[in-house]
């Protein structure tokens, strides 16, 4: 089994204009991307047997991303990658995000993996240029970001649901949905579900503010298939003066089954200062039924 300690495979990324969003920030979804590169580059340099080089041995049951501070088209950024023994045939993975050439955080994620009865049903390519990465010696002192996965309270009466459809386009190697396509499915689930309370993004940044993504917890517990329907849930807790989290469940329709549960961390910014600011209280008005008490 791999045990680190002070280890850090370091990956180094540097911002398409694709992998931004509307605000020039990297996109959400591609933190866990570059994420998934790192960890690929990682076992390649640590693989015992070959699928493990390929990543075939682990799968994720849960991640935990948070967001610092923004990441813009052109940035390199390096990654440093941290792997520790959680229990038998369970690994933890710590990732620091950095700019090249500054040492201030400006993202960090915690992974927990299992390995797999079955590998080659989970099977992802193997890691394309592994001489990429390299291994330092540096202290890894940062505290974990969390040791279980908190438990979401009941919805709400107004809770939001969509449907959708596992298509070719959502899969990866191994005919799966991955975690980076998952998180893109919340992502879209948190857009329709703004839109449909008559609050899209245009209208906020009309009204002077924006909804930016602090921080991502999810857990998967299975992983979808090609054409299944799919049925996304959507509800609010804990809303503060500028901040509320935002939960969400994935469920494979024709059974129930939870495929996926996660909640988003959002804060509501002031687009003229950059500052948190209050959220209105129209927006908490009209999103009522949405929000539990």
């Amino acid at each position: 089994m791999m045990e680190m300690g002070d280890m850090a495979f370091v990956s180094t990324f540097q911002v398409r204009r694709y992998e931004c969003d509307a605000y020039d920030h990297l996109n959400n979804v591609n933190y866990v991307r570059f994420l998934s590169e790192a960890t690929l580059d990682a076992l390649a340099r640590r693989a015992t047997t070959a699928a493990e080089a390929a990543g075939r041995c682990w799968q994720a049951n849960a991640l935990d991303v948070e967001y610092l501070r923004p990441i813009r088209y052109g940035d390199t950024v390096e990654m440093r990658t941290y792997i520790t023994c959680r229990a038998e045939n369970s690994l933890r993975w710590i990732y620091e995000y950095r700019l090249v050439g500054a040492e201030e955080l400006v993202a960090r994620a915690q992974a927990d993996t299992d390995r797999l009865s079955s590998p080659g049903s989970y099977a992802v390519p193997a890691v394309g240029s592994p001489a990429a990465t390299h291994i330092v010696t540096v202290q890894h002192t940062l505290p974990p970001l969390v040791a279980t996965f908190p438990e979401a309270p009941l919805p709400p009466p107004g809770v939001f649901t969509m449907r959708r459809r596992v298509t070719w386009q959502d899969l990866s190697a191994g005919r799966r949905v991955d975690e980076a396509t998952y998180l893109a499915m919340i992502e879209a689930c948190g857009m329709a579900v703004v839109e449909a309370h008559q609050w899209p993004a245009a209208r906020m940044a009309a009204e002077g503010f924006a909804i930016i993504l602090r921080r991502h917890q999810i857990e998967f517990r299975q992983p979808a298939q090609l054409d299944d329907e799919l049925e996304l849930a959507t509800w609010v807790s804990g809303m503060q003066r500028a901040t509320a989290l935002r939960h969400y469940e994935i469920r494979r329709l024709n059974d129930g089954t939870l495929l996926t549960r996660g909640h988003t961390l959002g804060v509501w910014v002031n687009l003229a200062t950059g500052r948190p600011m209050r959220i209105p209280a129209r927006l908490i008005a009209d999103f009522a039924p949405n929000i539990v008490s």
